[in-house]
């Protein structure tokens, strides 16, 4: 590798990437090798840029599994070649892509930084340009030859927040993502600062580019009136392994008769049923309230502090080890790339 450092831009679709036509007045897809017209100040950073881009695009509406193992194989292709990686992407979907390589890429050891803008790059007030800066910045940033940020991350606002800890939760503003259960990795002032000690720790093995997801995964949101026909038409889906069950507060659900005999039902023909709360901010405690008390006695897995976008991943991916049951509970409850807290 190059004595100097160098970073490999993925444009993988997305707002950031589009440009308006003058002619035509519409959206188009930027020429990325026309960048430092765009952000000269990238041409002051001491570093080989080299940019990719998806053909075709993706818009983040439309990511399913074999994107994100299109991706963890780009980066496995072009891992040795480079210092650290930036994918830009569509933010609708962005946690869900993080969360799903934090995953697939096992043992990562350099930086990967996934950002997006809510406004198009060519626009005059898009947050497009500072995201890129900052997160090409993070990527390339080593201290005695290891990198400072040696996972998976998204950046935004000037923000660092752990992919697999991070929900989209705001459409209008630029501030757009939210770590409500984990610290924000780091904040981008006049300097960037790190907070050290949340990041995982640097290691030096060989990382493993997982490239089987089983995507036979189903999300039961709890809500008021909900009916035995609607959760019925969600645990009988043909195929179903898994079920992501989103419930109030810190694990709550109904107590009326049949939904606990349904999910039981479901349990015993072996699916899984994993608690994950519907809260930005809190942890799933089954028992603690007598409206959880009755999921824990017939087997739903616990989630803690997971968001919804890494419970889904996590599975996809579980599953797509062929694990048994009995390990995928155990690794359910596990963290296994800093995606939950244990309490």
């Amino acid at each position: 590798m190059d004595k100097k450092k160098s970073i490999l831009v993925i444009y993988t679709g997305g707002t950031i990437g589009m440009i308006m036509d003058k002619k035509t007045g519409s959206l188009r897809p930027f020429d990325f090798e026309n960048i430092y017209q765009l952000i000269p100040v990238l041409e002051h950073f001491d570093l080989k840029i080299d940019f990719i881009t998806f053909n075709p695009l993706i818009d983040s509406s439309n990511v399913q599994p074999p994107f994100w193992i299109r991706l963890a194989e780009l980066i496995e292709e072009k891992y040795s070649m480079y210092h650290g990686f930036v994918v830009l992407h569509g933010t609708d979907t962005m946690a869900y892509t993080a969360s799903a390589l934090s995953f697939i890429l096992e043992d990562i050891n350099k930086p990967v930084v996934l950002t997006g803008s809510q406004l198009p790059l060519a626009i005059v007030r898009t947050d497009g340009v500072q995201n890129i800066i900052n997160a090409i910045e993070i990527a390339s940033d080593y201290n005695n030859g290891i990198p400072v940020a040696p996972e998976v991350t998204i950046c935004f606002e000037n923000q660092l927040l752990r992919g697999n800890r991070t929900s989209k939760f705001n459409a209008e503003n630029f501030n757009a993502f939210f770590s409500g259960n984990y610290p924000v990795l780091a904040k981008a002032g006049v300097h960037i600062k790190y907070t050290h000690n949340s990041f995982l720790k640097f290691n030096q093995n060989k990382p493993i580019f997982h490239k089987k997801l089983d995507s036979n995964v189903g999300i039961l949101k709890l809500f008021p009136g909900i009916s035995a026909n609607f959760v019925k038409s969600i645990l009988n889906a043909e195929g179903l392994r898994a079920v992501i069950l989103e419930t109030y507060g810190s694990g709550n659900a109904p107590t009326d008769r049949w939904f606990i005999d349904l999910l039981k039902e479901t349990i015993e023909k072996g699916i899984i049923i994993y608690n994950v709360t519907q809260c930005y901010q809190g942890s799933v405690e089954i028992g603690k309230y007598e409206t959880s008390a009755d999921l824990g006695r017939i087997g739903v897995i616990g989630g803690y502090d997971i968001t919804t976008e890494s419970a889904l991943t996590k599975l996809m991916f579980l599953l797509g080890c062929d694990y048994s049951n009995e390990k995928i509970i155990e690794l359910l409850q596990t963290s296994i790339r800093g995606e939950l807290t244990v309490v």
